[in-house]
């Protein structure tokens, strides 16, 4: 049995957990990265800063720290640290991506021309605050749910406004990554299922045997079901598959909107039907700290949570000029 487990949970990690991907070395996450800040910026600029011009404000030297005031786990410091140096401001982080954080810390130095870090600032704490936030959750819930016992992983979703950078966050904070993008993985959803056939069981069998064919270029397939008649025709598709073909390859049952009572009673229907080996099974649907123990003990490999991102709230962290 500690096996079995110990394969599921690798096989959860190669699907689901490829945050290591995305740095900034990584041309595709790079491009993300100054697209968006470029939006951010395009947004807040206008032909002149009326306070700056006002108060009198010249390209004088200045120094700046960067402070948090709250606890937690720090993110978006490379993405600071790249928009700011982009920009002709030198940077020295005193912290690093990852590192827990206690109010007060100074998290990086910053030393430019006035107006310009000025200009930067709110665009560049608006980054640090929002993927600090989604790492300090995802840390939190991911905590939570390793005192709980079991073996299910804390995932993020495609709910992210700020696309592969709250997906970054996620990864910072230990949570899994989930798809990175459309043509990363095959995830069938209920609308896929709905152009295909009328019921629920016989479009999921049908939708997997076409993914099947296309897998090559898919990180997983995964099914989206709503049913206890759907899972099981999906995990019985799955393994018919697998034992064709004989290929150790990730696939993922999602019970989509479930109670944790109908949860464990298909997480032992496939126990009991030799199903149980043949898939990975993820929940997702409401699922937060006040209900996540329940989920757990159904045995599930994967829990999904949305708000992760989607509702995410940003740490207060400031900058100071000295």
């Amino acid at each position: 049995m500690e096996k079995i487990s110990l394969t599921r949970e690798r096989r959860v990690e190669e699907a689901l957990f490829r945050g290591d991907a995305l740095q900034l070395s990584n041309a595709r996450y790079r491009s993300a990265v100054r697209k968006l800040t470029q939006i951010l910026l395009e947004g807040d600029r206008a032909s002149t800063d009326l306070t700056a011009k006002a108060l009198g404000i010249k390209e004088g030297h200045i120094r700046a720290a960067v402070i948090t005031q709250q606890g937690g786990t720090a993110a978006g410091l490379e993405e600071f640290g790249f928009l700011l140096e982009g920009c002709g401001i030198q940077v020295v982080a005193e912290k690093h991506d990852g590192d827990v954080m206690a109010p007060g810390d100074i998290l990086l130095h910053a030393e430019g021309r006035e107006r310009k870090l000025l200009a930067l600032e709110r665009v560049g704490l608006n980054l640090l605050q929002r993927m600090s936030g989604i790492a300090t959750a995802a840390r939190c819930l991911g905590e939570r749910a390793e005192r709980c016992g079991g073996r299910a992983r804390v995932v993020g979703t495609r709910k992210t406004p700020w696309g592969l950078l709250d997906k970054r966050a996620l990864h910072l904070g230990g949570a899994g990554t989930h798809r990175l993008g459309l043509g990363d993985a095959i995830l069938i959803k209920n609308n896929h299922l709905a152009l295909l056939r009328t019921t629920e069981p016989k479009a999921a069998s049908l939708a997997i045997e076409r993914a099947w064919k296309a897998r090559r270029a898919a990180a997983f397939i995964e099914i989206e079901v709503r049913e206890e008649a759907a899972a099981r025709a999906a995990a019985e598709t799955f393994r018919r598959l697998r034992e064709q073909t004989q290929e150790e390859y990730p696939c993922l049952v999602l019970l989509d909107n479930m109670t944790p009572a109908q949860i464990g009673t298909i997480v032992e229907m496939f126990q009991r039907e030799s199903l149980w080996d043949h898939v990975l099974i993820e929940s997702s649907g409401g699922i937060s700290e006040t209900n996540i123990e329940a989920y757990i003990a159904t045995g599930v490999d994967a829990l999904s949570v949305g708000a992760l991102t989607h509702s995410a709230r940003a740490l207060d962290i400031c900058l100071r000029i000295s």
